[in-house]
């Protein structure tokens, strides 16, 4: 029997700030920029009832673990579950399964912050954030530990929304969180600007972008759907988790290609590269910089790891028996 460590949600909240998960996940693409094994996504879409179900891996050697994340989302219920098993990437044994509702916003947030530190300029101090749900959240706590942010500008399409969120980051950020009446003013004068939508069409036009803008885009993981523009690809310098998501289901990149303003030789780096030195980031600051997170295992083994760690040093956790194959057969 294998003792394997199972992990609430209630008990992984609070066991890391955001600037933790920062560093854990940067660690996590620096190996995948040095060749560690990653895929992106893949994802079963019934429509009866309609729902995604989906899967992606990673393995960090540097770490010691690997693993990812199966989640359901909608259905007949129409919420979500995530599940991260995380295996000794030595032994390949069962060393924890961590339940990843808390933990979502947070690594997916951070490796928003990892995409900012490697291509945005290093005087950015304006943000603008479309949306205003969880994710948006998790985008900007975990940018404010990689820039010195003074003004961030919110907009989503319900005005309540977006007043509540700016006043509950603005209480809890240094800098000044205001929300605005629309995209186009959120977007207006920003270094970097963050798209945390569900939308299905472009959330601003990109000839509103000043050089030197630096756009992380998360919302989209998608072939039909996206969040940015053709403009806005076509002016960037683009740079994806996985160069294999730019031609699976980054929605973005893909109908760009369609409208013919960009074909594959477009994608600059994946972000990993960039981090490990492989491949330079920005080199201008008049450059419009894109990173197209669309979620990987990556950030997932790297987060749920440093989680275990730290759940094993406070004694928190269950442990379940899980039986390996030989013993089983």
């Amino acid at each position: 029997m294998t003792e394997t460590l199972f992990l609430s949600s209630d008990e992984v909240a609070g066991l890391a700030t955001p600037r933790e998960y920062v560093e854990a996940v940067r660690a996590g693409y620096r190996q995948r920029g040095e060749g560690a094994p990653a895929e992106p996504r893949t994802k079963l879409l019934p429509d009866d009832p309609p729902g995604m179900l989906t899967t992606y891996g990673a393995v960090l050697p540097d770490t010691g673990a690997m693993g990812g994340y199966m989640y359901s989302a909608g259905f007949g219920a129409r919420d979500a579950w995530f599940v991260t098993p995380l295996f000794d990437a030595e032994s390949g044994e069962l060393l924890a399964v961590v339940d990843g509702a808390h933990m979502n916003p947070y690594k997916t947030g951070a490796v928003g912050a990892v995409g900012v530190d490697a291509l945005a300029r290093e005087d950015a101090t304006s943000l603008a954030i479309i949306g205003s749900g969880s994710q948006a959240r998790g985008q900007l706590r975990a940018v404010d530990t990689v820039r010195d942010l003074d003004t961030v500008w919110v907009y989503s399409p319900t005005k309540e929304n977006r007043e509540a969120f700016a006043g509950e980051m603005d209480r809890e950020l240094d800098g000044s969180v205001a929300a605005v009446a629309s995209a186009a003013a959120a977007v207006e004068d920003a270094d970097i600007v963050i798209t945390a939508t569900t939308a299905t069409e472009p959330v601003f036009d990109g000839d509103l972008l000043d050089p030197g803008t630096h756009i992380t885009a998360m919302g989209q993981y998608h072939a039909e759907k996206r969040e940015l523009d053709a403009t806005t690809i076509e002016r960037a310098t683009y740079v994806p988790d996985l160069r294999k998501r730019a031609t699976t289901d980054a929605g973005s990149f893909l109908l760009a290609m369609e409208e013919g303003v960009v074909d594959e030789s477009h994608v600059h780096a994946e972000l990993g590269e960039i981090v490990a030195g492989v491949v330079e980031g920005r080199t201008t600051e008049e450059e419009i910089t894109v990173f197209d997170s669309g979620g990987t295992g990556i950030e997932t083994v790297a987060a749920a790891f440093m989680l275990y760690e730290r759940a094993r040093e406070r004694g928190l956790g269950t442990t379940v028996d899980f039986s390996p194959a030989s013993e089983a057969f």
